[in-house]
């Protein structure tokens, strides 16, 4: 069986916890900040796993994470 490519835009966005779950990065901190309050802003800061309907899928472009 051959290699399997990885998708290089997920690797970029997407790192494996020790545990093997996915972390992951909010959306919505890039722009338009002034609407959004400080509190909400520092929340995007934290990192997010990614959800367990979006595993099966992950694993297919990150197929050696």
């Amino acid at each position: 069986m051959p290699k399997l490519k990885t998708k290089r835009a997920a690797a970029k966005r997407f790192k494996a916890t020790g545990t093997g779950k996915l972390k992951r990065a909010k959306a919505y901190k890039s722009h338009i900040l002034t609407k959004k309050s400080t509190k909400r802003k520092r929340n995007l800061r934290k990192a997010a796993i990614t959800d367990q309907t979006n595993i099966k899928n992950m694993k297919k472009v990150l197929p050696y994470l």
